[in-house]
């Protein structure tokens, strides 16, 4: 039986020997494996869905001894003690500490339906109210560019030529065919250069953008036609969160004395 679980690093307090026995689920070598560990793998596991019977909780109980005595063996021959083993533990107890607040923040901190209307209204202004189909071919210099519309101009077939040279891999089996897209999808100077054309054109010289150098056919044109708001509305405020998130850490920074030394 397959079994989810986390192994959290713990340091065992000095109790009571009542409040000791509260929270022992079982003793290797004399070494206490806590209930509340137990408590925290089940009450994960039922979270995700599976159900914590007496067969999974022998499951949880031996992966819990068999890791103690990993644990012991471990501190036995110093590995503990090794300089990674102790940057790796900082590491790992860093992650978990920063994931947990993160994710606390984020519960503390929800996305209102307000400001999810609200970025929603901008995401269809952005969209524009034209959307275009295009072919491109895309080079590596602009020599190159000139020469393919040097060979479109002459009658050769964009399609082919896009197959033969382009470097867009994505699409030049395809005749370097994009589909449908809104000028808001593309770099700048692509979506300014299609926003110039008319049906049918080519580009008459080449569009630099950071890929390289496009050649571009406008194939046709269409009313926008940007997703419904249920479509969009969870990517929306994960943008959100991820927008509050930044914002937080840069509040936090401009607190903060930060000096690097090496």
């Amino acid at each position: 039986m397959k079994f989810s679980h986390t192994l959290i690093a713990v340091t065992i307090l000095a109790l009571s020997p009542s409040a000791f026995a509260s929270d022992t689920l079982a003793t290797v070598n004399g070494k206490v494996i806590k209930q509340s560990l137990y408590d925290f793998i089940a009450k994960d596991a039922t979270a995700r869905g599976q159900k914590i019977d007496a067969q999974v909780k022998e499951v949880i109980i031996n992966k819990l001894v068999d890791s103690e005595l990993v644990y012991q063996e471990a501190q036995k021959v110093g590995i503990d003690k090794q300089p990674d083993y102790i940057a790796r533990e900082e590491l790992a107890r860093r992650e978990l500490l920063t994931s947990s607040y993160l994710q606390d923040y984020v519960k503390k901190n929800p996305i209102s339906d307000a400001d999810t209307k609200a970025a929603y209204e901008q995401y269809k202004k952005a969209y524009g109210d034209k959307e275009y189909s295009a072919q491109h071919i895309l080079v590596k210099t602009e020599t190159e560019a000139k020469d393919v519309i040097a060979q479109l101009g002459k009658g050769g077939s964009f399609a082919k030529i896009a197959k033969e040279k382009s470097i867009d891999t994505s699409n030049k089996d395809k005749g370097g065919d994009l589909g449908w897209f809104s000028p808001a999808s593309m770099v700048k100077p692509f979506s300014d250069a299609v926003s110039e054309m008319k049906k049918g054109a080519i580009s008459s010289t080449p569009v630099q953008t950071q890929f390289g150098w496009h050649v571009i056919k406008l194939v046709d044109t269409r009313a926008a036609q940007p997703m419904d708001y249920d479509k969009v509305k969870d990517g929306l405020q994960k943008n959100l969160q991820q927008h509050n998130l930044e914002k937080m850490m840069a509040e936090l920074r401009s607190k903060a004395k930060v000096e690097i030394t090496k």
